[in-house]
């Protein structure tokens, strides 16, 4: 079962300005990168992110079985 709330993120600001938004799931070890585009609001580049993630993370589960 996905546990949202030990999803794990991580704002990384390269020395280009460039910024990167990382997920992880420490129990699965899946992580997820993005570089974000400057033209959009940080917030909805996240929670789009974040349902990818959550997807995959299901799908891993499933595959589990």
């Amino acid at each position: 079962m996905i546990d949202r709330e030990k999803i794990q993120f991580d704002l990384i600001k390269l020395l280009n300005g460039e910024r990167i938004l990382r997920l992880t799931e420490p129990q699965s070890g899946l992580s997820l990168e993005k570089k974000l585009s400057p033209a959009d609001a940080a917030v909805r580049q996240k929670k789009k992110l974040l349902g990818v993630f959550e997807a995959a993370l299901a799908r891993a589960e499933v595959m589990k079985v």
